[in-house]
């Protein structure tokens, strides 16, 4: 596979990734011997080659009004139940796991969704990527024009906002705890559940097979008003990165371990 090949060459010649990935892994807990540890992220890159070609590929199933041959759905049901109304606005919090490409596009089958989006690196995926996005009802929100305005918006307009908070947020994040360390952490999606009271789950979407996957959702989040903010928040970002260590644990070759999520 071409995707496999080039994830390959990367992974040769990106020597700082493959400490970066092979410390993670260790550091999460999940494998403590180096060389297995090497190997989960080698094949976590594999992973993110392949997300791309997946990406670029699956607007032949999701065109399709029965998706069963690709698709296994976990939605919770009172998850389900803001989807199908036309009244309500969701926030949707993910990670870099799995396949976010494909939940997205699949939830745009309900209304349109919104979420943050980097440019590819490469101009001809970059351009392939954003054709395919626009036969479905997905906005992008290019990564550095992302004001809180734009999100309130989105929310306004009765529309599913999807943000992925897992990578390091520097000086804007709340340091929570993810695999027992301390990582700054996005506080946007927990931000908006507050402010705005708009409904509020974690989502993966998991491959479980050649261009299968599993999309599944938490319940929604509901968490008790206490009269403070910051511990609102940190409630809030605490259950987001429990739901996210679960996903990953199913399979943690499938998770973007090159990012320095940990930054002492």
């Amino acid at each position: 596979m071409v995707a496999r090949g080039a994830a390959n060459v990367w992974w040769v010649f990106d020597r700082k990734r493959q400490i970066v990935g092979r410390d993670n892994v260790i550091r999460s807990g999940i494998e403590t011997d180096p060389k297995k540890a090497r190997a989960i992220a080698k094949k976590a890159a594999h992973h993110m080659a392949i997300v791309v070609v997946e990406s670029l590929r699956s607007t032949d199933f999701l065109s399709d009004e029965d998706t069963t041959d690709h698709l296994v759905l976990d939605i919770k049901p009172d998850v389900l139940a803001v989807m199908q109304d036309p009244e309500q606005s969701l926030i949707i919090a993910s990670g870099h796991f799995g396949n976010w490409e494909v939940a997205g596009h699949w939830v745009s089958r309900f209304k349109p969704v919104a979420g943050i989006t980097r440019a590819m690196n490469n101009p001809l995926i970059e351009s392939m990527v954003k054709k395919r996005k626009s036969r479905f009802q997905f906005r992008p929100i290019p990564k550095h024009d992302s004001n809180m305005g734009r999100f309130l918006e989105v929310l306004d307009n009765k529309e599913f906002l999807a943000l992925l908070f897992d990578q390091h947020a520097g000086d804007y994040g709340m340091m929570i705890d993810f695999f027992g360390h301390p990582a700054s952490t996005f506080k946007t999606p927990a931000m908006l559940h507050l402010v705005t009271r708009t409904p509020l789950c974690f989502a993966s979407c998991r491959r479980i097979g050649p261009m299968k996957f599993e999309i599944s959702t938490s319940n929604l989040i509901h968490q008790p008003r206490s009269g403070n903010k910051n511990e609102d928040l940190k409630g809030i970002l605490d259950s987001l990165n429990r739901d996210l260590e679960a996903a990953i644990r199913k399979d943690p070759t499938q998770y973007l371990w090159g990012h320095r999520r940990w930054r002492d």
